[in-house]
């Protein structure tokens, strides 16, 4: 959605055609259908891979005349891979997930064979291009992902009732909210916690940690709140285990000036680096995350350090610059 705006903006007709659970959210997405809940990569991703969903995509696609066909993750089961069998028009793939996977793994002589009708192939990281070339082969461009800046520099500031930490993502063990959560009890009385999301640990953390009344539960929230609380939290922290790509949610951050805790993950240090955008501390570890959050609240002068290394950081990951990146890709495949 933001590099579609981000193409707009550039005088580009862009469109997203995708599934959509409900009403599509801007007037340039063509809705394909409802996703269904899968488990991936030790989380659940949104896929549509059912007939309806497919016969969408071939009559969008027929429908529209389009240059070029940009297709994020091209061997999902669903939208992305249809487009790439049934498409004679330019193709450019971007692989995001980084780890072992069992489905490439499993088919790999198919995989390899759609893979080769990819024009272009670009990975969001070293991690997600290092998967896609042992699964698939070929040559990976590296663009890293982009954030649309002022959608969390201006955003409004989120009201607060003392030092606040903020968590979004998915409750899943390998986000790590159990190890916040269990940090907490290291932390001064005065410390809240805003959780964000839900997911298949929500009820059980929610009952363990219930004693804890400065946690406050906020289940999902909408862009617009994520942007705000973000802006008006004193701290972020992203405890995942392992599995992050590229942190994406950390350059949100950065971008709404909040100092960062993080997990010291390969994921995580594309965009931060230890010190000057963010503390990394080790993964699984509650004392140690408890410690750098402690220190970060209790040091001014070493937040405003960090909030102004991220803000510099996040600039060089700007929707704007990520689209033009994308734009010579897509002028190289019309040959211009």
């Amino acid at each position: 959605m933001g590099l579609t705006r981000a193409l707009r903006a550039l005088g580009h007709e862009a469109r997203v055609l995708a599934p959509c659970d409900g009403p599509p959210p801007a007037s340039f997405v063509t809705p394909l259908g409802q996703s269904i809940p899968t488990a991936a990569n030790g989380s659940v991703a949104p896929i549509a891979p059912d007939p309806s969903c497919a016969l969408r995509t071939i009559r969008a696609l027929r429908d529209e005349t389009f240059d070029v066909i940009h297709l994020h993750e091209p061997l999902v089961p669903g939208p992305t891979l249809t487009a790439l069998l049934v498409t004679d028009v330019a193709t450019v793939g971007t692989f995001h997930r980084a780890g072992e996977s069992t489905a490439y793994a499993a088919l790999r002589p198919a995989v390899r064979w759609a893979a080769r009708k990819l024009q272009v192939r670009c990975a969001v990281s070293e991690d997600a291009r290092a998967t896609a070339m042992a699964a698939l082969g070929g040559d990976y461009e590296v663009l890293f992902n982009g954030i649309e800046i002022e959608r969390f520099a201006k955003a409004d500031l989120w009201p607060t009732q003392g030092p606040t930490i903020f968590f979004v993502g998915r409750h899943e063990p390998r986000k790590g909210l159990t190890v916040l959560l269990e940090a907490m009890a290291c932390l001064p009385p005065e410390v809240r916690l805003w959780v964000a999301g839900d997911g298949p640990q929500t009820h059980q953390l929610k009952a363990k940690f219930a004693h804890d009344s400065r946690i406050e539960w906020l289940g999902r929230v909408d862009d617009d709140e994520k942007a705000a609380r973000l802006r008006g939290a004193d701290v972020f922290c992203a405890p995942s285990l392992g599995g992050e790509s590229f942190g994406i949610v950390l350059l949100e951050a950065m971008a709404a000036q909040t100092a960062i805790v993080a997990s010291d993950l390969p994921g995580y240090r594309v965009v931060a680096r230890d010190g000057v955008e963010a503390l990394l501390v080790e993964p699984g570890d509650p004392r140690s995350l408890a410690v750098s959050i402690t220190l970060v609240l209790a040091d001014a002068l070493l937040s405003d350090a960090l909030v102004r290394g991220g803000e510099m950081r996040a600039a060089e990951f700007s929707m704007d610059l990520l689209a033009r990146r994308y734009l010579d890709v897509y002028a190289r495949l019309q040959g211009a």
